[in-house]
Parts: C-alpha cells; sequence; structure tokens
C-alpha cells in the first residue's frame, strides 16, 4: 500500500485557518458516557456532566458544578489522598473484563508481525521517586499551576513496589468529559488499558477546563497560552517525585480532543513521551520538541473531527496528523499491514520511531480493537 504527500500541501492551506480556534484546536464530540465505548456520533448528542459522584478512592477536596475546586489550595501545593502507610481512602473501583481477552505472556508481551522489526528496548531509568518510603495512593488530587488549580486522578497498581520503575501511561477525556470518565470506564479503565497492564503501570488522567470551539462546549484542552501543555509539565515533575516511574516509557492516549491533546504532547514534550496513540485526534500544531513513536486511528466517514479535510473540509484531521507524524520521523510513502484490521506501519522511519495507521469503517467512535491494538503498541518499547 502506498500513500502519497499530496495532503501535506492541502492541510497547510488549513492549518493557518485552524489556529484561530485555539492552540490545541477543536476538539470533537465525546463518548457520551463510555470513554471506551461506541461514541456519541452527532452534535445533538449531550456531553457527559463534568465532576458526577466520586470514584471510590477519590479524596474529599470538595468540586463545585461544573468542575471547579470548591477550596483552592495555596500556590505550589497539591491535595489529594494520604500518603502509603497512614489512614488513605480505598483505592479506585476495580475495572470491568477489557474488550478482548488480554494476550498470552503477560503485560509485556505482544504478537509482533514478522515483517514488522523489534524496536529495540532501552533498559528502565528510574526517576526520583524511586525507593521513597512515602507515596501518595490512588485518588484525586488538586495541584496549582501559575494560579491555576488543575485537577486529575492517578491510578497505582495494587501491588505497587517503590523500587521497581513503572511505565506511566496518561489518558485524556474528549469535550465535555472528566477525568473520572477515563478512569472508570465501563470496558476497564483509561481506555482499557488498565487491565491489559497487569500492574506494570501508573496512570494518570486529567481534568480540562471549560472551553467552546466550532464543535461544541465543555470541559476540553484548548491550551489556551500553552495552559494545558503547563499543566502536563507540572503533573509530570509531580508524578516522577512521588512514584518510581521508568522515564523511558512515558506514554499518552485520548479520544476526539484528547486525541489532539496527546498530539499537542507528543509535538510539545517528545522528549519525555516515548510514545503517543490518538484516537480520532487532529494536529499537531506549532513546532516540535524531540521525537515519538506514534499509533493513529480515525474513522473514515467522522466530520466531528474530519477524517481528511482536504476531502470533507473543516480543520485538519486524521490524515493530516498521519502525515505529519510520517514526515517528522522520516518515514517512507510504503506501508506493510500489521494489523488488527486495515492497521498499517509505515516503512523506513526513524529507528525506534514508528508510525502506525488504523483506518476504520466507521465515524466519531472508538473501533472495538483500539484498546488492545494501543497497549501492543506502548508494549513495544
Amino acid at each position: 500500500m502506498r500513500h502519497g504527500w499530496k495532503a501535506w500541501l492541502s492541510s497547510a492551506l488549513v492549518l493557518g485557518a485552524f489556529g484561530a480556534l485555539g492552540a490545541s484546536g477543536c476538539g470533537g464530540d465525546d463518548e457520551d458516557s463510555n470513554p471506551d465505548g461506541p461514541a456519541c456520533t452527532g452534535m445533538g448528542c449531550s456531553p457527559p456532566s463534568v465532576g458526577g459522584p466520586p470514584l471510590a478512592g477519590q479524596s474529599a477536596q470538595p468540586v463545585n458544578a461544573g468542575g471547579a475546586p470548591g477550596n483552592v489550595p495555596p500556590v505550589g501545593t497539591v491535595t489529594g489522598p494520604a500518603t502509603a502507610g497512614s489512614s488513605a481512602p480505598a483505592p479506585i473501583a476495580g475495572s470491568a473484563a477489557p474488550m478482548t481477552p488480554p494476550m498470552m505472556g503477560g503485560a509485556g508481551a505482544m504478537a509482533m508481525d514478522p515483517m514488522q522489526p523489534p524496536v529495540e528496548t532501552p533498559p528502565a531509568t528510574p526517576g526520583s521517586g524511586c525507593n521513597a518510603a512515602d507515596f501518595p495512593a490512588s485518588g484525586t488530587f488538586m495541584i496549582d499551576v501559575a494560579g491555576m488549580p488543575r485537577e486529575y486522578i492517578v491510578k497505582i497498581p495494587a501491588d505497587y513496589d517503590a523500587s521497581k520503575p513503572y511505565k506511566l501511561v496518561f489518558a485524556w477525556h474528549g469535550l465535555g468529559g472528566s477525568a473520572a470518565q477515563v478512569a472508570g470506564g465501563s470496558r476497564g479503565g483509561y481506555y482499557g488499558l488498565e487491565s491489559r497492564a497487569m500492574g506494570s503501570t501508573i496512570f494518570a488522567a486529567g481534568q480540562g477546563l471549560q472551553t467552546s470551539n466550532s464543535v461544541g462546549s465543555g470541559a476540553g484542552w484548548p491550551n489556551t497560552n500553552g495552559q494545558d501543555v503547563a499543566f502536563v509539565r507540572a503533573l509530570y515533575e509531580w508524578l516522577r517525585s512521588k512514584y518510581c516511574i521508568d522515564e523511558q516509557r512515558v506514554f499518552s492516549t485520548g479520544m476526539s480532543y484528547g486525541g489532539i491533546m496527546s498530539n499537542t504532547l507528543g509535538c510539545a514534550m517528545g522528549d519525555v513521551f516515548r510514545a503517543i496513540a490518538p484516537m480520532a485526534g487532529s494536529g499537531p500544531r506549532g513546532n516540535c520538541t524531540g521525537q515519538v513513536a506514534v499509533w493513529l486511528t480515525h474513522g473514515n466517514t467522522d466530520t466531528v473531527v474530519p477524517f481528511d479535510s482536504t476531502v470533507m473540509g473543516g480543520f485538519s484531521g486524521g490524515v493530516q496528523s498521519r502525515d505529519h507524524w510520517a514526515m517528522a520521523n522520516h518515514c517512507d510513502t510504503t506501508t506493510t499491514m500489521v494489523g488488527p484490521e486495515r492497521c498499517v506501519a509505515y516503512e523506513g522511519c526513524d529507528e525506534g520511531h514508528p508510525v502506525h495507521w488504523c483506518e476504520f469503517d466507521g465515524g466519531h467512535t472508538i473501533p472495538s480493537f483500539a484498546s488492545q491494538a494501543i497497549w501492543d503498541f506502548f508494549s513495544m518499547f
């Protein structure tokens, strides 16, 4: 299969028009109430409320309507559950069954396609939080970022060992969604990845800020003046200081506006993230730092976040994201089928920085194969 680069000329034209929507772009209609299942596909869908009843293990930090914190912590402070060894709240409720059976061989195993060369994996790089005597339990926290209180949820393995470096996965909600929805997905938290990780990974889900664009309004990731990237930088520093993070294996995924956020982070923080997996996203925009491996999926009839803006019009879409990352990683225009479904891997990419593209028949939704495919991709590194 071959994909040409003709889309780049059209992409350059639509990016300029898109800039008016915000640095991180316009989000898409989020999954109605299930962040890892079929999405609400039309603008008539009601966006999920922000907040709602807390998950088991969340702190008692009050939250007002709309997701705003009730008691704003002092600048530079973080509030949340008690540290391990004290009267910490119960962990977040367990996940339901994954979309598909987990692969044999445990969290680190994956079925490599015989035509795909394995990615060389460096040894773990332990963060500063390794071997810490105390560490926060799973729960909801607040952090002050340049005077702006930001909320996030963290889930650590039940048998967390402070001497063992863990993978770190950030998962982002779509427009009008919430961190709580991502953390408590009905088919397994964090887009079904938590159950597949089998205790190998620490997960974090951030809460977006209220925004409005041509698609709709609600909590999202407009990254106005870089505020969402600043949030992730602060959150990453907090996580690596509190927990034993493998700094070689930091990942990001999300759906719709969460996919846009993952593209944004892959560009702005390519020196931190090892790989990203945007679903139904667009972007990135601006000058990028570092380099990331990329797995993308997009429905070919998606008009919320366009599959291909050169055909459907509107702002830069999924095909333009694919082309950006394939060019950024110096891939050839030829591809190899890798599965599942019609997923392909671009050939000739820079070593250790593959680009996988999974087009599927459908609209603004998460395909059933996404959870397993994303976990397999992250497990390559």
